[in-house]
């Protein structure tokens, strides 16, 4: 049996499989995320430790017992800054804090090569641009840190002793050398930084290292090897089978991601595409990026009164697609792709006197669609071809949406048995991998379907004027914010 453990922004996730590629049981615990200022996010790196014993512990001893291997998936992007003392300095910066922008500017300033080399844009939401604010207004954090970690890695740190990172990760800090897959010592300079400050590069199924003795002792396991594991889009891909050219995934987790494997480095940053390295050697990916994706739905239940979102999308189906003017657009924590903009905010717009919480509903699932279509947009613009994706995340258990989001899109939505399971699975496999030393084609293989949505060609021709109206109010909208 294997363990994948997915650090995420609002809780822990732990499952263990069979040898088969079953998932044998899940636990998960909670985490919190701090806003303490306009634009920032953060959450105590303590609190992952605590969570990821609480979600293990979950787990039936039995089941504990028969780990063979253990692979670590997680948010992306966050910045874990640790003193000589291996301990956290301040609190972690998170994926979605936009505080950095500023920096972004000066750090491509710093570094002209900066594009180039990494093949992205800078935004907020990367690892370098934090550790540049870092240096602006914290400098006394700043010369204290020796060690700068991703969360999934600051993790590892506490489990094995060892300072390690997967290339799909290291992809998303603007440090890395996406095509060479290797720290770039230009990016780093640009921040202040150099190679010491780095954990060591792997390919996700590498071995980094083996429980301590005590968290084994705790966990009632032997000391089996943790693998590199992966960014969370790419384990979520190595769970639903993505790993060749041209397939692809939609990840309806708090963000949204429009995900597609590729044989070859393919970057297109003009358009806030993200240009990454997959979790298994000499395989890249392309994501478009949305910061704010079923978490929309979260939100918009609370405001609305809703018990929750099984709820929320039943008014919505309730309403109906295309039932009225309401606009909804859907940038609670600003947006990534096509837009790389930090400061823009969420809008209701055309409400009136005969809007209901039903036609609101509806009017969240449709902004939500229509800002993963100005991002597969984006994608097809870099010469990705693009017709079918698996679906995956908690947005994933509602057919309607479904059926919105295959409409707007323009592809084939393929909805898979476990595909609610995310990230944890691609680590747990990772760590099959890395234990039998089976290929990712024998062990990363798709689950079984169980229902397929095409687009309705009515449906987008009714959400046609929709969306455009959607375009030209984001614009409108931006005019105010600015």
């Amino acid at each position: 049996m294997y363990l994948g453990i997915d650090f995420g922004t609002s809780c822990v996730k732990a499952v263990v499989t069979a040898e088969s590629g079953e998932v044998l049981a899940q636990s998960s615990a909670d985490l919190t995320v701090s806003r303490p200022q306009p634009l920032w996010s953060e959450q105590a790196p303590a609190d992952w430790i605590a969570a990821t014993h609480k979600a293990v512990l979950g787990l039936d001893a039995a089941l504990r017992a028969g780990v063979r291997g253990i692979g670590l998936a997680g948010q992306m992007h966050g910045a874990t800054l640790l003193g000589a003392d291996d301990k956290p300095l301040r609190p972690a910066i998170l994926w979605n804090d936009g505080r950095s922008f500023a920096e972004c500017a000066a750090l491509e300033a710093a570094e002209p090569r900066s594009r180039a080399i990494t093949g992205n844009i800078a935004m907020p939401g990367f690892t370098a641009p934090k550790l540049a604010w870092v240096r602006a207004h914290e400098p006394d954090v700043f010369a204290a840190t020796r060690t700068v970690l991703l969360p999934k890695d600051y993790v590892r740190l506490a489990l094995t002793g060892e300072k390690a990172s997967d290339m799909s990760d290291a992809a998303g800090t603007l440090w890395l050398d996406v095509a060479a897959r290797a720290w770039s010592g230009e990016m780093l300079a640009a921040t202040g930084l150099d190679k010491t400050h780095m954990p060591r590069l792997h390919e996700g199924p590498d071995v980094t290292g083996s429980l301590r003795e005590d968290v084994a002792r705790g966990w009632g396991m032997e000391r089996v090897p943790v693998v590199a594991g992966a960014g969370d889009n790419a384990a979520g891909a190595l769970g639903v089978g993505v790993l060749g050219e041209g397939q692809g995934m939609l990840s309806l987790g708090t963000s949204g991601v429009i995900f597609v494997a590729n044989d070859a480095f393919r970057p297109n940053p003009a358009q806030a595409v993200h240009a990454f390295c997959h979790a298994l050697p000499g395989v890249w990916h392309q994501m478009s990026v949305h910061l704010s994706a079923a978490s929309c739905i979260d939100w918009a239940a609370r405001a609305c009164n809703v018990p929750g979102p099984a709820e929320f999308f039943a008014l919505a189906e309730q309403a109906g697609a295309a039932c009225g003017p309401e606009l909804f657009l859907p940038y609670l924590s600003g947006e990534r792709t096509p837009h790389n903009d930090p400061h823009i905010r969420a809008a209701f717009l055309a409400l009136g006197n005969e809007s209901t919480t039903p036609r609101m509903a509806a009017a969240v699932l449709e902004g939500v669609a229509f800002a993963h279509a100005d991002g597969i947009d984006a994608l097809r613009s870099a010469g990705t071809g693009i017709e079918e994706l698996a679906v995956i995340g908690g947005g994933s258990r509602s057919a309607h949406w479904g059926r919105i989001l295959a409409s707007v899109l323009g592809v084939r939505l393929v909805y898979l048995h476990g595909g609610e399971v995310g990230p944890a699975l691609g680590g747990a496999r990772l760590a099959q991998m890395a234990v039998t030393g089976a290929s990712a084609a024998e062990v990363c293989t798709r689950p079984p379907v169980r229902a397929v949505i095409e687009p309705d060609l009515d449906l987008a021709a009714r959400l046609a004027p929709k969306r455009a109206r959607f375009r030209a109010a984001y614009q409108a909208l931006r005019a105010i914010e600015e």
